[in-house]
């Protein structure tokens, strides 16, 4: 495949808002450090660049790559050559940062290549950050624990507020202050959830808990037992009304199926504490939370706009 035809491929115009619409339209005048044969073109074609040239990009949200598909990759370049150029900004004393292309130059290193196609642009840190981001959550392989360090970031280092981040992601904004809570998560339950040792599920059904203590003690018993999401569910569940196995000798009052159903469904759905008493059609509905990101969730569930 062709740099142009990548270029002309509808589908990577139309991923998101597009990386192009994140960068200069003028490409940024080459600084020194390229190879001395190698000239940059003033229209923003790729050229090569000495690959030790190259520093690592700062924002990366990737903790992890799949080691067998790197040596795939590197295999590739080495009888054909890197098909994709990267995305470089200029650095400090003739060097270049990276901002996309990540495992493409690590490959290209291994395959004991000098220099890689580099497209380079004057970007910011916010524009790099948010570049890396955006194309790393369109190729859909960051873990959830990635996205929730990089959602947070965005937040932290830039005060972006969790609409603006849906925009420059194309995700939901309940769905990024799911990702978000996932912090709230111990150190076990966390490094879990990053290897793939429980899911995305198991986690919300954890956050459930009221401490950080019951969350890190329940994860450990999920994992050893190799629980289900659905069985994390009513473990949880029975955690937090233990009231309905302490006294089985006093069957606790008939609870109508539809309302116990629908008690559970926003316990799923939020994450959260849920407790629906009901008398007779009459009654009411209390949703416990613990945190800003909490509330949030709840206000996006109800369709409220977040200010």
């Amino acid at each position: 495949m062709s740099t142009s035809a990548s270029q002309n491929d509808p589908k990577r115009r139309a991923l998101g808002r597009g990386l192009e619409s994140l960068l200069p339209q003028k490409p940024a005048a080459p600084t020194p450090g390229t190879l001395p044969s190698v000239k940059a073109e003033a229209d923003g074609k790729p050229f090569e660049i000495n690959v030790e040239l190259i520093d690592r990009n700062p924002f990366q949200t990737r903790t992890t790559f799949d080691e067998t598909k790197l040596k795939e990759l590197a295999a590739s370049i080495s009888a054909s050559g890197v098909v994709q150029p990267i995305l470089v900004r200029p650095g400090e004393n003739g060097r270049y940062t990276l901002v996309t292309g990540e495992r493409r130059l690590i490959a290209s290193r291994r395959a004991g290549k000098a220099t890689i196609p580099a497209v380079v642009r004057e970007v910011s840190n916010m524009q790099a950050m948010e570049i890396t981001i955006v194309e790393n959550l369109q190729r859909a392989d960051l873990n959830p624990m990635e996205q929730a360090r990089a959602f947070h970031r965005l937040g932290q280092d830039f005060n972006m507020t969790q609409e603006q981040m849906a925009s420059r992601t194309g995700k939901e904004r309940a769905s990024i202050a799911n990702f978000i809570r996932l912090l709230r998560l111990p150190e076990n339950a966390q490094k879990a959830l990053e290897t793939g040792e429980i899911s995305f599920g198991h986690a919300k059904a954890l956050l459930a808990l009221d401490t950080r203590e019951e969350i890190a003690a329940t994860t450990q018993k999920v994992l050893s037992q190799q629980l289900s999401v659905r069985s994390t569910e009513l473990l949880v569940q029975g955690m937090l009304h233990p009231e309905s196995r302490q006294k089985p000798q006093k069957p606790a009052p008939a609870v109508d199926p539809n309302v116990r159903e629908a008690q559970e469904q926003l316990q799923r759905s939020l994450g959260l504490k849920v407790t629906i008493e009901d008398k007779k059609g009459h009654g009411r509905v209390v949703i416990e939370y613990s945190g800003v990101e909490d509330f949030d969730a709840i206000l996006t569930a109800l369709g409220q706009p977040n200010t």
